[in-house]
C-alpha cells in the first residue's frame, strides 16, 4: 500500500526511478544513526544525461531550474533506497548541497537550486524544509549543469 509521500507524488505527477547505482568507489548514500547522507545527484533519467554545459551559457536558469528538479528526484530515489522502499520515514530533510556548472558572471544559483528545494517542500511539505548551499562550480562531472547532495533524517 501507498503511504502519503508516494500519494503526494503521484499527485504532483511524479515517478522516482530505481536509485542510480555508483559509477565509483562511492555509495549513493550512508546512513549513521538516524541521519543518510546522500552522495551527489546529478540530472540523469532513463540512463542518460540530461542538461549539459554551462548554466548562463549553454543551460538557461529555466532549464537549469528543471536540472535541479531532476536531480531532486534522483535523491528521493536514494531516500527511497534508504528507507526499504517507505518514504514515509522521512522526518527531515535537513540539508541540500547545490552545485552549479555556472559562467563566472553568474550569480542566480541560489534561483537554480530553488528547482530542488520547492520540490521537496512540495513532496515533503513542513518536513522538506531544509538548510541549503548553493555555489558555483567551474565544472561538473560529464559536464553536468547541477549536482545537489543531501542530508536526511529518517526513522
Amino acid at each position: 500500500m501507498a503511504g502519503k509521500v508516494d500519494a503526494r507524488l503521484k499527485e504532483l505527477g511524479i515517478t522516482v526511478p530505481e536509485a542510480a547505482a555508483p559509477v565509483a568507489n562511492y555509495v549513493g548514500f550512508v546512513q549513521s544513526g538516524n541521519l543518510v547522507f546522500v552522495s551527489g545527484q546529478v540530472p540523469l533519467k532513463d540512463g542518460k544525461f540530461h542538461y549539459q554545459g554551462k548554466v548562463g551559457a549553454e543551460v538557461s536558469l529555466e532549464d537549469a531550474q528543471a536540472a535541479a528538479k531532476m536531480c531532486a528526484i534522483n535523491i528521493i530515489a536514494q531516500l527511497r533506497a534508504a528507507c526499504g522502499g517507505d518514504l514515509d520515514r522521512v522526518q527531515r530533510i535537513v540539508k541540500l548541497g547545490g552545485f552549479v556548472n555556472s559562467v563566472p558572471e553568474f550569480g542566480d544559483q541560489p534561483k537554480v537550486i530553488n528547482g530542488a528545494s520547492d520540490l521537496m517542500v512540495a513532496v515533503f511539505g513542513d518536513k522538506g524544509k531544509h538548510a541549503r548551499a548553493a555555489v558555483s562550480a567551474g565544472a561538473l562531472p560529464l559536464g553536468v549543469a547541477v549536482e545537489i547532495d543531501a542530508v536526511a533524517e529518517i526513522a
